[in-house]
Order: structure tokens, then sequence, then C-alpha cells
């Protein structure tokens, strides 16, 4: 009976570390240097344009970030507050994603606990951290439709 209960602690141990490192692939996000922002399946979720708004794969817009570093959707709600250094804060002030430089092109993109969320292109520091929150969400909302 113990070996039994031990194999099912293991078992479930297992299951929860590699669902869990699945998940943390699945949630990362990518901008290049164009400006394009793709998932960790290549697959296109948007792209930066050169007026400063963030649009989705079909060219709608989903947001933009006014001069006090709001994140405003295409709906006007404002969503978070972003910073020059790339830096994202929740609407309690509470930071939720920050940026490390890797190389002289690329940062990486951390959650608080240091945890990679994925690369930006040094150029777009300031959508990084913004991006990924909301393309995060809208992941979120398709899944849980499913």
């Amino acid at each position: 009976m113990k070996k039994i209960k031990n194999l099912l602690l293991l078992t479930t141990l297992i299951f929860f570390l590699a669902s869990g490192a699945f998940a943390q692939e699945n949630h990362q996000v990518f901008i290049n240097a164009k400006g394009g922002i793709y998932n960790s399946k290549g697959s296109k979720l948007g792209f930066i344009g050169k007026d400063d708004i963030v649009r989705n794969a079909a060219g709608q817009k989903v947001y933009f970030i006014d001069r006090s570093g709001n994140v405003i959707d295409a709906n006007g709600k404002n969503l978070g507050k972003a910073k020059k250094n790339g830096d994202y804060f929740n609407l309690q002030g509470a930071t939720v994603l920050s940026l490390k430089d890797v190389d002289q092109e690329k940062c990486a993109i951390l959650d608080p606990q240091g945890h990679n969320f994925g690369t930006v292109h040094k150029n777009y520091k300031l959508h990084a951290c913004a991006a990924h929150c909301f393309f995060l969400e809208q992941e979120k909302k398709k899944a849980a439709v499913k």
C-alpha cells in the first residue's frame, strides 16, 4: 500500500512539473526587430506599427501606450502601466513583468521570480511586457471558450 501511495505521489509530481514546463513554453512571446509579435510556436500574434499602436494578426487595433505610459486597449480600458525600460505594472502598481538585457539586440521578458517568458528586440522595450500580457490574456480567453 505504501509503495502504491509513493508511486501515485511521484506520478502526480512528475505530471505537475511537466505541465508547468509546457505551460511556460506556451506562454512565451517574441518580438522581432521589425515589431512582429509571435508565440513560441512561431504563429504571428500581431505587430507594433510605426505609429506605436499594437495590432493583432488581422490588423485590428488592440492597444496603445499613452504619453504617461498607460496601456489602453481598443475600447479605452486601462490595462496597466509600461515604463520606458520595459517594466510593466498592473493597475495596483505591482510589477507584473520586467526586462533584462541578454545581448546587444535582445532583452529577456521576466516575471518577478526571474522566469523567462520570451524575448524582445531592444527597439521595442516599451511594448515588450505589455504585449506579452495582452496576448497571453487573449490565449487564456480562447482556451476558456474551447
